[in-house]
């Protein structure tokens, strides 16, 4: 497995098929405030990150089509209610390729972590839905409510080497399909980033981040470590 002993995925657009529904949602609630954002912009500002920063970082590049009498934690708020009614109702399932992965991964003595800018609530709930349990699918959880620091700063990345006992940076990959995401790796250091272009931003978008690697479904990472 080329020297890799732990993968770190994202969860939504690379592990999880949830249809973009977490940006879909963000984008309800930031324009329900008096904003008026396309959701290509809402991605290309908020994706992979921690989603009260990422409603930050959203509403500083825009600007308001009415007075705002809303603060952006209260757009949080509204945006965490509606994202729970929406996932209620959503059939969540992995995205293409991921469950035929995770085995080989684990066959190979690979360590699996998922990390998330979801909240551990928002995380457990799509995992169970998917029927995934730790030990299982995966070896540990890292959500952005874990950490002090969330993405592009490396702590969820350091917390999940912690978590499973990898201490060499160099042996982990970090895959996830946001620009974030690389970033992410790059500053803990990982020997491998992979950009996958089933969620959040395009090939292009990814190769603007200079990642090892840009593959179109996890499926081929088969193809990259073995």
């Amino acid at each position: 497995m080329k020297k890799i002993e732990l993968v770190v995925f994202d969860m939504a657009g690379t592990t999880v098929n949830e249809d973009n529904v977490v940006y879909k949602t963000l984008r309800k609630a930031v324009n329900e405030a008096g904003y008026e954002t396309s959701l290509d912009f809402v991605l290309a500002h908020g994706a992979g990150k921690e989603k009260h920063q990422a409603i930050k970082d959203i509403i500083a590049e825009t600007q308001p089509i009415k007075p705002i009498n809303t603060t952006t934690g209260e757009i949080f708020e509204r945006f965490k209610k509606y994202l729970a009614d929406a996932y209620d109702n959503l059939d969540v399932k992995p995205c293409a390729g991921v469950e035929e992965l995770l085995p080989i991964l684990k066959e190979g003595g690979v360590k699996i972590a998922l990390n998330t800018g979801y909240n551990s609530e928002v995380a457990n709930k799509l995992l169970k839905k998917m029927g995934w349990e730790k030990g299982v699918q995966y070896d540990t959880l890292v959500t952005a409510s874990d950490v002090t620091n969330g993405r592009p700063a490396p702590d969820m990345i350091t917390k999940a080497m912690s978590d499973v006992g990898v201490t060499d940076a160099a042996k982990v990959l970090k895959a996830g399909d946001s620009i974030i995401d690389i970033e992410e790796g790059k500053n803990a250091s990982c020997g491998i980033t992979v950009g996958v272009t089933t969620g959040a931003h395009t090939r292009e978008q990814l190769e603007s981040a200079k990642p090892t690697y840009v593959v179109d479904s996890l499926s081929e990472l088969k193809d990259i470590l073995v």
